[in-house]
């Protein structure tokens, strides 16, 4: 039950996530900074991307994606059909990793050392699901404010 519930909130913020993006009337707005607004939404939204390919993508899918969290942070002017694209790929690799997941495997220990203590795999998954929306509404708030 918990797997479907997941699947169905990723699922649904990544939706909200492509929306956001596609909502910026002026492209370049996507990548604006301003004041102490520090990171894009276009950043953001690469730092959505690399998080849920690694925790999700690389180690429950095995899909051998290599993160460079720096980029995420540093790229600028990505075009919009690019990361849009991107967001369409993380949600194909987010729910064919889940699907792989037991129920059994949610308990187990979560195999890399994300936090200060061990966690289970259930506890990641969850906080990556509150993760997303934390920064949706960065990106949210970002255009409106700047876009």
């Amino acid at each position: 039950m918990i797997i479907e519930t997941l699947k169905k909130i990723f699922g649904r913020e990544l939706s909200k996530l492509k929306k956001e993006i596609e909502l910026y009337k002026n492209e370049k707005a996507i990548w604006k900074i301003e004041k102490e607004i520090a990171n894009s939404a276009g950043n953001l939204c690469l730092h959505l991307i690399g998080n849920l390919n690694t925790y999700i993508g690389a180690e429950i899918g095995k899909t051998n994606y290599i993160r460079n969290r720096p980029v995420e942070f540093s790229a600028k002017d990505i075009p919009r059909d690019e990361l849009i694209e991107m967001i369409e790929d993380t949600v194909v690799v987010v729910e064919e990793s889940l699907d792989k997941l037991t129920v059994e495997e949610l308990k187990n220990e979560y195999p890399i050392l994300v936090f200060e203590n061990k966690t289970s795999t259930e506890y990641l998954l969850v906080h990556l699901a509150t993760h997303l929306t934390y920064h949706l509404g960065q990106i949210n708030y970002h255009r409106r404010l700047l876009g």
